[in-house]
C-alpha cells in the first residue's frame, strides 16, 4: 500500500507537483532522520544528513526505477550511501585535528521522537527508557560499520534480509552472517557495562 502510494507521488513530483514533494518527505522523513540519528547518535548531524538526503533525492528521483525495487529500499540505499561520505569525511577530520573528536553535548541530544510530548509512563520510567537507549547507542558505535549497519537496518529499520542486501550490495548469506555477529557482539558489549555498572 505504502509503495503504491509513493509511486503515485513519484509520477506526480517528477511532473513538478510541488504538494507531492512535500508528501515523500512527510511520508520518509522520520525514517530517514532516525537512520542518520543512530548511525551519528547526533541531532544536529542527524538533521543536517536527513536535509542532505532529500535534497539528493530531489536531484535524482527520475533514476527511481520502481520495477528494481521498493522505493523504501531506494531511499535506504541513497541514505547510506550518503552516510557512509559523511562516515569518512568526519573520520578524516578526527585525524587531523584529534580536538574534532571530542564527544561534548552533541552525545545527548535527543532523538526527534523525545521532543515529541510523552503521554506515556511515569518520568522515572521514562528516564530508564533514555538511560537503557543511551547505553545501546553507545554499545551500537563501538560496533564495526559493517556490523553495526546490518543491526540497524534488520533490528532498528526492521527491513528484510533481501532489503538489507540490496542496500548493502552483498549477498543474504553476508547480510545474515553480519547480523548474527553483530547481535553476539552487542550482547557481549552490554553484558560488560551491565557487570561494570555493578547491575
Amino acid at each position: 500500500m505504502e509503495d503504491q502510494q509513493t509511486g503515485v507521488l513519484v509520477h506526480r513530483c517528477l511532473a513538478g507537483d510541488a504538494a507531492a514533494w512535500e508528501g515523500i518527505v512527510r511520508l520518509y522523513n522520520r525514517r530517514v532522520y532516525n537512520l542518520c540519528y543512530r548511525f551519528t547518535n547526533s541531532a544536529p548531524d542527524a538533521e543536517d544528513l536527513t536535509q542532505e538526503v532529500f535534497i539528493r533525492v530531489y536531484r535524482t528521483l527520475a533514476s527511481y526505477d520502481v520495477e528494481k525495487g521498493a522505493f523504501n529500499t531506494w531511499l535506504t540505499t541513497l541514505t547510506r550511501n550518503l552516510l557512509v561520505d559523511h562516515f569518512r569525511r568526519s573520520k578524516q577530520e578526527r585525524m587531523t585535528d584529534s580536538m574534532d573528536a571530542g564527544l561534548g553535548d552533541e552525545e545527548d541530544a535527543p532523538k526527534l521522537s523525545e521532543r515529541l510530548p510523552d503521554r506515556g509512563p511515569a518520568p522515572d520510567d521514562h528516564l530508564a527508557t533514555q538511560e537503557t537507549q543511551k547505553v545501546v547507542r553507545a554499545a551500537l558505535a563501538r560496533l564495526s560499520p559493517d556490523l553495526r549497519e546490518a543491526v540497524i537496518l534488520r533490528d532498528l529499520q526492521d527491513m528484510d534480509y533481501k532489503e538489507i542486501a540490496q542496500v548493502l550490495r552483498v549477498p543474504e548469506g553476508t547480510v545474515k552472517s553480519r547480523i548474527n555477529r553483530g547481535r553476539m557482539e552487542l550482547a557481549r558489549l552490554l553484558s560488560r557495562n551491565k557487570k561494570q555498572a555493578g547491575l
